[in-house]
């Protein structure tokens, strides 16, 4: 359950040095928080949000306000990680991530509001209640009620704005379209006495846009996927009370009740995530409509792969071996032989361990594979490295951890999604296939991931420099790949790669992690942007975008 005390003072941060245990200061642990922020928001242009409200769209300004919250708490959370393994305590990062964005303005709809909110879609996915507070959706960050004082007919009355369902209350019978909620109060947690629900505050506002006739939005709180012990949350849109009463609960206590239809013509939200459940429990066997393959990698991957085509009748993509990393004819040397590590309990934030060092002196990832790292290169432990296979710095060596599906689009070819919800900054795929040497593959090899490319800065990662190679690296998928072939280009993308290396001995093994920019809901298609050829004078290729991005530019190479 999260505090809505804000009484963590985020400057104190950046005068904090984690030590380690042999009491070395790590490096880069004098970050200053304060300049940290500053350029975040400056990157978002969020230090004049006013002015970002006239020129952009209310989509693109809640996904920079959830953009700069989310790359906080990973900052606080990367420092907190060392902080915590050495002083034994840990902090809030999601709390201190919020206060520092209330405290800047770096927030979106700040008025509460009866009905949609500018800028938030049915299906968008929240991973902290901070977030949804920051973009006006869902203002307490414990209660599941928000209302405000309305006047109704001439009298100042309470009127119920948003709901969350999160499991904490008796709530029952949601089939994606009837939800029966329970009114609020009570002492509802276990160490406490339980009592009757009063006809007070929220269950009042309910009360009232029952007789009133006024929509609220309702929030469903689920379970992560991920993280069992964690929760996201998923917008379903607006619904209309039909009837309330009171009944017994388990506590032998009254509790209020309510009986809430969903508007019709809405699209799907949390309705989907009940049909994807349906999917994963028929375990293979799915029923539904255009499916081709339950697996596309033949159980290759960890997790099946899923072809679907609901456009047409192609049967699948062109004949490939599926592989789930690279095949190197020589690697990279190395100018001195590669440290290893020795964590048999896996490598820790906060010690000497030689990986964690060349990471600046953090975990680049949380156990859940979130990246944590705001460096441009990530270095993951070696074949000679005596830390388990399940080591937090081995995330992308060890396979999928989300359901993904290969599906085909209606003018993109093949393309890729997700059914599950994926964080931002949560590492999804690598892009595996042959290295290419010497930039040598097929002119028509349309499989081609070129690291030599000009990337344009990314705004997900927070120093603002483009990825790149130490070396040339080029990957050919055109005849032997995994899933991140089927990623298709987007001017507005909402993944981004980075370069991991892995050492052994003398020699270097480079790959290519593809990480999510933003949260990215279910179903929703996974794009990168392919960048362009360094020393273009115009005879490379060109294709027409169709990215349907309003800022596209109209081609992509």
């Amino acid at each position: 359950m999260e505090s809505t005390s804000d009484t963590d003072d985020e400057r104190s941060v950046s005068r904090k040095k984690a030590k380690g245990t042999t009491g070395k200061a790590v490096s880069n642990s004098d970050i200053d928080i304060d300049s940290f922020v500053t350029h975040l928001l400056n990157s978002f242009n969020l230090s004049e949000v006013d002015t970002l409200r006239q020129m952009d769209s209310d989509k693109e300004l809640v996904d920079r306000v959830i953009m700069v919250y989310t790359l906080l708490w990973r900052k606080f959370a990367q420092l907190d990680d060392t902080i915590g393994v050495i002083s034994g305590s840990k902090k809030r990062p999601d709390l201190r991530a919020g206060a520092i964005c209330r405290k800047k303005g770096a927030c979106a709809n700040t008025k509460r509001r009866v009905g949609a909110v500018p800028g938030v879609e049915i299906g968008d996915i929240f991973f902290f209640r901070f977030e949804m507070c920051l973009v006006g959706l869902h203002t307490p960050t414990i209660a599941g009620i928000d209302f405000m004082n309305v006047q109704i007919s001439g009298n100042e009355e309470p009127v119920a704005v948003s709901i969350v369902s999160a499991g904490l209350y008796e709530d029952q019978g949601d089939d994606g379209e009837v939800l029966i909620y329970s009114g609020q109060g009570g002492a509802q947690r276990k160490d406490k006495p339980q009592t009757d629900q009063e006809l007070v505050r929220g269950n009042l506002a309910l009360e009232k846009n029952l007789h009133k006739g006024i929509k609220v939005r309702v929030i469903h709180g689920l379970k992560d996927c991920q993280h069992t012990t964690t929760k996201v949350y998923v917008y379903d849109g607006l619904y209309t009370i039909q009837e309330s009463w009171i009944e017994k609960g388990k506590s032998d206590c009254n509790v209020f009740k309510y009986k809430l239809l969903r508007v019709p013509g809405q699209p799907e939200g949390f309705k989907l995530w009940k049909s994807i459940q349906k999917w994963k429990d028929n375990r293979g066997a799915i029923t539904r409509d255009g499916v081709i393959l339950p697996d596309l990698s033949s159980g290759t991957e960890k997790l099946p792969v899923c072809l679907v085509n609901n456009v047409d009748d192609e049967k699948g993509p062109a004949n490939f071996t599926y592989r789930c990393d690279l095949k190197y004819k020589t690697p990279f040397p190395l100018t001195n032989s590669s440290t290893t590590c020795t964590c048999s309990n896996g490598c820790q934030a906060g010690t000497n361990c030689p990986c964690i060092q060349k990471n600046g002196g953090y975990a680049p990832y949380t156990h859940l594979g979130v990246l944590l790292s705001h460096n441009t290169l990530i270095h993951e432990c070696g074949n000679s490295c005596r830390c388990p296979d399940t080591c937090r710095n081995r995330i992308s060596q060890s396979g999928l951890k989300i359901r993904l599906e290969v599906f085909k689009t209606r003018d993109r070819g093949w393309g890729l999604r997700s059914w599950d919800p994926i964080r931002s900054g949560a590492f999804i795929c690598e892009y595996a296939g042959v290295v290419v040497e010497g930039k040598r593959f097929d002119s028509d090899d349309n499989y081609v991931f070129d690291a030599t490319r000009v990337y344009e800065p990314i705004e997900s990662v927070a120093s603002g420099e483009p990825p790149k190679f130490p070396f040339p690296f080029v990957i050919s998928a055109k005849n032997e790949g995994n899933v991140g072939r089927f990623m298709n280009h987007s001017c507005s993308p909402n993944v981004y790669w980075l370069p991991v290396v892995c050492e052994f001995q003398h020699d270097a093994y480079f790959h290519v992690g593809f990480y999510a920019i933003k949260h990215i809901p279910p179903m929703q298609e996974l794009t990168f942007n392919y960048g362009r050829p360094r020393d273009d004078k115009g005879g490379a290729r060109r294709k027409k975008c169709l990215c349907g991005s309003p800022r596209c530019k109209g081609s992509f190479y």
